[in-house]
């Protein structure tokens, strides 16, 4: 075939000066085809010699590149030349035509002079892209619309179609976008509509991710079905939790029939046989149960225990016919910890085209987008304790009743082995010597986190953790790798059927889950190589527990920029993120250049999160503002005398002015701290005058968070002490919460190993940590405990924060510049308790 009848003649002209210039030898390159549908656009990627060239992985091309160049477009076809003229494919040719297609990608090869062209594979012509009308879909949300016809009390809001516009422009330019959308825009509208039109539009799948299940389940059953019935369109969506969160039939199976089950545990999974028997998803928040984690822990699904298609209840299995339903989904909303899991592994090899823990996709929606780090640092850290490994050991081997029950017993019965047989009854020996070994492990490690209950492994206590190195370290790594060892030995010994086996199949998981925490013994002993990781130990105590407090090891990156710019942002045609704190007024720590414009706002969260880092894209960034009327509404109270928070009269201040403030305001208080310390002794403080006058007062760690939110939101006059997690996700609207006091600003504590390193790694290049970590990231968290009081028009407040140095340091202006203006009360605390007593309840004011 002619070479013009499928490619252009400026591509003819370029590919001829490709060959030439590789001296005739063979090239191969990459095509993409104009709307005529010729091949006019050419990438060469290699050149070879005149028989051969190397033919480039088919995801290589698509990956991100090393020199943080964005991602090449998907080509339409691969090209090489033959310079012996002869154009019939080799068969490595057709080996590597066969994989491309597969892709919906084609293959040609030409010859020197580029005069003919032989089609090996067709390419198969993409549709052209439908790209979003903004006008449509605007006036959806406008007065009149579709979903404005659907909604009781609709709002027009002109914040929420800015925000929408915006989301348009990065779904039809293939952009990055963030956008800061205040309480109460309505951003959840603005995102899902303008996806799920371009999911339905084009036939392409996109992500939705959030940081909590609570708001997947809000976007699946309450807000996607709104949008469905304004489109007037079928779409399917699938809500899809972590893989913990499912049962496995095999498992619970396994579970039910193990000997020597306790009588409790019993009953609780003859309730889980009922439910199981009726439950459409398998999801544990279908389970009216209350099942210890524990228990839940050896019945659900999880990756490494899969048996896959060796499995004898995959025709039944919950997970499997969760992937089938994602597979024919175009919109998957899903949670950030899964969204990582996926990311992952794409970016370790398994491909973008693939399913890997999600089907492919190259698009998605980012809720929540501020814990975006936090949640990366989570996912990519790797831990080990004494509590882990005791349980590990304790799904092999428990002695605790007669016969000894476990996976060892079981299958020693399987095959007919005695447990007094050596070749089992060595492994099970040493199972106490890891025992043993790991609890000197937690005491020594326990010993280094007495004064802070955290431990930096770093070069100042250099003589510390060389003890641990030597001593139990070693000794716990040595003990598993005997271990390991006597179980490969036994392992061996059975033939290879016998892999079918659930038992062989569950120890074999159990032995790379205790190898794994072997290698991270290693890392600890060998600290010092390890310069992109923080190496950390932290004291962990669970309320209730005999087993008093453990210690745990982790690992974790000291940067996740990297690893987030080349598994999401690059890889990705779009990427919108969204949440109601991603700026920092003025941005400090940067210069007046990245000041300028928009973006600079952006800059904190940006550099953390890697996005920053992607060159060669279209990046859209927006700040809309809460529609609720805040300059009405709030009144921000700050004590002109409150001490500074390292002068010894604070602790009494906080906790006399956290008292008189909740008396003042009836109750309908959410009082947040930095520490469990601080937190104990205003509640302490507190508590008998207040309940003295018919206010109940609720303390974080005294129920788990869902039921205590539940009982204050219930009850109109209590108080609730909380710390860390409550200064985000409390939504309780109107009179429910009538107070927000702040006791201190939300700086990273001191010890934290994690944020230490991170700081000490900015010094060393000369930045200024305070500046570009330490306060940004206390100020959106400061934003967030701010934003817990307005949730809806008609609420009303105030706000109070009793850290003397909001008004007495420079760094103060950024906290207050960073929230919306309000009414300020900045007196004398006396008067201004007058002053918060008439906001509340005058209502002339």
């Amino acid at each position: 075939m002619r070479a013009v009848k499928r490619l252009s003649e400026e591509l003819i002209q370029q590919l001829r000066g490709e060959i030439a210039g590789a001296q005739g030898n063979e090239v191969f390159a990459l095509g993409y085809m104009n709307e005529q549908g010729l091949v006019s656009g050419l990438r060469v990627l290699a050149r070879g010699n005149k028989q051969a060239v190397l033919a480039l992985d088919a995801d290589w091309y698509r990956a991100p590149q090393a020199d943080g160049e964005a991602e090449a477009k998907t080509p339409d076809v691969l090209i090489h030349n033959h310079p012996s003229n002869v154009l019939s494919p080799s068969d490595a040719d057709l080996l590597i035509a066969a994989r491309a297609a597969e892709q919906g990608i084609g293959s040609f090869i030409v010859d020197n002079q580029v005069r003919a062209v032989y089609v090996v594979a067709e390419p198969i012509r993409r549709k052209p892209r439908k790209k979003l009308q903004p006008r449509r879909i605007r006036a959806a949300l406008e007065a009149g619309g579709a979903i404005a016809r659907r909604l009781e009390s609709f709002e027009l809001r002109p914040s929420q179609l800015d925000l929408m516009e915006l989301i348009i422009q990065a779904f039809n330019d293939d952009a990055l976008a963030a956008a800061e959308a205040g309480t109460g825009v309505g951003k959840s509208f603005a995102y899902l509509l303008p996806a799920m039109t371009y999911a339905l539009d084009n036939d392409e799948r996109i992500v939705i991710s959030t940081a909590t299940i609570t708001l997947q389940q809000q976007l699946y059953e309450k807000d996607i079905p709104l949008m469905i019935a304004a489109l007037g369109k079928k779409i399917k969506t699938v809500l899809v939790k972590g893989r913990g969160n499912y049962l496995c039939r095999r498992r619970f199976e396994d579970a039910v029939r193990e000997p020597g089950i306790l009588e409790e545990e019993q009953n609780l999974l003859q309730g889980v046989l009922a439910w199981a028997g009726t439950t459409r998803t398998g999801s544990r928040s279908d389970l009216s149960l209350m099942l210890p984690e524990t228990l839940w822990g050896r019945i659900n699904s999880e990756a490494d225990l899969c048996m896959g298609m060796r499995c004898p209840e995959r025709e039944r299995c919950f997970m499997l016919a969760l992937r089938k339903e994602c597979a024919d989904a175009r919109i998957l909303v899903v949670n950030h910890h899964l969204l990582f899991a996926d990311l992952a592994a794409r970016y370790q090899g398994a491909g973008y085209d693939n399913t890997v823990v999600l089907p492919p996709y190259r698009r998605v929606v980012i809720d929540e987008a501020h814990t975006i780090e936090g949640a990366a640092t989570s996912f990519l850290s790797q831990s080990f304790s004494r509590v882990s490994i005791y349980r590990h050991l304790g799904r092999l081997y428990r002695r605790r009743l007669v016969p000894p029950t476990g996976l060892l017993p079981r299958f020693a019965a399987l095959n007919g082995l005695d447990l007094d047989d050596p070749r089992i009854a060595v492994p099970i020996g040493r199972i106490q010597k890891i025992r043993d070994a790991v609890d000197a492990l937690d005491a020594a490690a326990l010993e280094l986190c007495r004064d802070g209950g955290t431990f930096r492994f770093g070069p100042s206590q250099d003589r510390l953790i060389r003890a641990l190195a030597s001593g139990p370290l070693q000794e716990l790594r040595r003990e598993l790798l005997f271990f390991l060892n006597a179980m490969g030995e036994l392992l061996e010994q059975f033939p290879p059927e016998e892999e079918d086996d659930p038992a062989a199949w569950e120890i074999r998981a159990v032995l790379r889950r205790l190898e794994a925490a072997g290698t991270l013994c290693a890392s600890f002993s060998a600290y010092q190589d390890h310069q992109a990781e923080v190496l950390w130990v932290e004291r962990h105590t669970r309320a209730g527990s005999a087993s008093g407090p453990w210690a745990q090891l982790t690992v974790t990156p000291l940067d996740v920029a990297p690893v987030l710019r080349n598994a999401l942002f690059a890889p990705n045609k779009t990427v919108v993120c969204v949440s109601a704190t991603l700026t920092v007024a003025a941005s400090p720590g940067l210069d007046a250049g990245e000041q300028a414009g928009i973006r600079g706002a952006f800059a904190y969260w940006m550099n953390r999160i890697g996005i920053n880092l992607v060159a060669n894209r279209e990046m859209r960034f927006g700040c809309f503002p809460s529609p609720f009327p805040y300059e009405q509404a709030v009144l921000l109270a700050i004590p002109s005398d409150a001490p500074l928070p390292d002068q010894g009269r604070y602790q009494s201040f906080v906790d006399q002015a956290a008292m008189r403030l909740a008396e003042t305001a009836g109750g309908s208080a959410l009082i947040l701290f930095t520490s469990y310390e601080a937190l104990g002794s205003a509640y302490r403080y507190a508590k008998p005058v207040l309940e003295q006058q018919g206010i109940r007062c609720l303390k974080q760690g005294d129920d788990d968070r869902t039921r205590l939110l539940q009982t204050f939101l219930a009850d109109e006059s209590s108080v609730l002490f909380a710390t860390d997690s409550f200064w985000e996700g409390v939504d309780a609207p109107g009179n429910t919460l009538r107070l927000v006091i702040l006791c201190r600003l939300p700086f990273k504590a001191p010890n934290d190993p994690v944020f230490e390193a991170r700081c000490e790694a900015l010094e060393k290049k000369g930045r200024n940590a305070f500046m570009e970590l330490s306060l940004p990231e206390s100020v959106m968290k400061f934003k967030q405990g701010f934003g817990r009081l307005i949730r809806g028009s008609g609420d009303h407040g105030v706000v109070a924060v009793l850290d003397g140095r909001v008004l007495r340091k420079r760094y103060g202006a950024y906290f207050l510049q960073s929230i919306p203006k309000t009414r300020t009360g900045f007196g004398e605390f006396s008067s201004l308790l007058r002053e918060v007593e008439r906001f509340l309840f005058d209502r002339s004011r």
